[in-house]
């Protein structure tokens, strides 16, 4: 197919960045009344900075930083309950996996809060696999406000993923999906404290995930995660040693970044540069710019939308340069991506080289 000519290009670019620039507003805009009853975001510039401060001191500690171990102690396999949706094709079957997330808080002080969250106690996933035989796979993550089946299997290339000869785990965010308690997620929050335990929860499972893929005999197992799940995969890959590739496609990088460029500091230009570099260095403990990549070389790769308006393609390009990763682009935005299929080209030529899809797949 021809590319589109360079008018109607710049038309669509323009039209995606609009369209992302009114979902955001739309989906993380919140009323005064709102912002009230938020206890974090109903303090002044200087009580801000004092609880910040109060937190960096929790959570960046060197201790956490250089060894991931300590605040991501490894899971083991978990004892997830198959049950059957349906067939896929003539070759596959889609199965969901539910398990007891056995997610043990770091900070006690918001047990309350976010233990009571009962369906997030269940770790949820939904498995397209092939009947003849385990292969390699790879583990989806989704985005802010995703995490439904129904449409993460249209947010993804699912049919190109098991056609080239991949496993496929749709995984579900802490408080999301049917992890959810009704509203909005929970997670990521005002409060830097739950937004941490989310992360860390995130990764919990994730890995046990991967260990439960292993167990049943996938060869490899790697991770792909859009939006925020771009962020949770770049996470992982710094946590997880038995990623045989990471892909953050259309990633979020930094917390600090998307509160600033979501208007969330107070006070005057210079407390507003203080609230967020204290935010920064609170979440340093769950940042993916933290700690090295422990993927291998040949398996990192990230995509960026040029139009995205919700995680701007700064944030790949950060991500990129701290992961030694190439960055591949495609000119469309964050929820209107046309022209993906240039990035999804880039993961069938890296899982190519990899070795992990069928000859006949390499390209797309």
């Amino acid at each position: 197919m021809a590319a589109p000519a360079r008018p109607l290009l710049e038309g669509l670019t323009r039209f995606a960045a609009g369209f992302d620039r009114a979902a955001h507003w739309a989906a993380l805009s919140r009323s005064e009344r709102s912002r009230r009853r938020s206890q974090a975001e109903s303090l002044g510039p200087r009580e801000r900075a004092e609880a910040l401060r109060n937190l960096r001191d929790r959570y960046k500690r060197p201790e956490l930083l250089a060894t991931p171990e300590l605040f991501f102690p490894a899971p083991r396999a978990p004892l997830a309950k198959e049950t059957a949706v349906r067939a896929f094709g003539r070759a596959g079957e889609v199965v969901d996996l539910k398990w007891d997330s056995g997610y043990a808080l770091f900070a006690e002080d918001v047990a309350e809060r976010y233990l009571r969250h009962e369906a997030n106690r269940t770790a949820v996933a939904r498995l397209v696999r092939h009947r003849d035989r385990p292969r390699p796979a790879v583990v989806l993550v989704h985005g802010y406000l995703g995490g439904n089946f129904a449409l993460e299997e249209r947010a993804w290339p699912l049919g190109w993923l098991f056609e080239a000869g991949l496993d496929v785990a749709l995984a579900v965010l802490p408080m999301h999906g049917p992890r959810a308690s009704g509203g909005r997620p929970r997670f990521p929050s005002s409060d830097p404290r739950v937004t941490n335990e989310g992360f860390r929860q995130a990764v919990h499972d994730l890995r046990g995930l991967v260990c439960h893929l292993r167990a049943r005999g996938a060869p490899a197992v790697g991770m792909m995660g859009m939006s925020l799940g771009g962020y949770t995969t770049a996470l992982v890959a710094t946590v997880e040693p038995d990623l045989a590739f990471a892909v953050p496609f259309i990633p979020l990088a930094s917390i600090a970044d998307f509160a600033r460029e979501g208007g969330r500091y107070v006070g005057t230009v210079s407390q507003q540069a203080e609230q967020h570099r204290l935010l920064e260095e609170v979440h340093a403990v769950v940042s993916p710019l933290s700690r090295p990549p422990l993927v291998p070389p040949a398996g990192r790769l990230v995509v960026a939308g040029e139009a995205d308006r919700i995680t701007p393609a700064d944030h790949a390009r950060r991500i990129a340069e701290h992961f030694e990763a190439p960055l591949e682009t495609f000119p469309g935005g964050h929820l209107l991506q046309f022209g993906r299929a240039r990035g999804f080209r880039a993961v069938g030529r890296m899982l190519g080289g990899l070795g992990l899809l069928e000859p006949r797949s390499r390209g797309r």
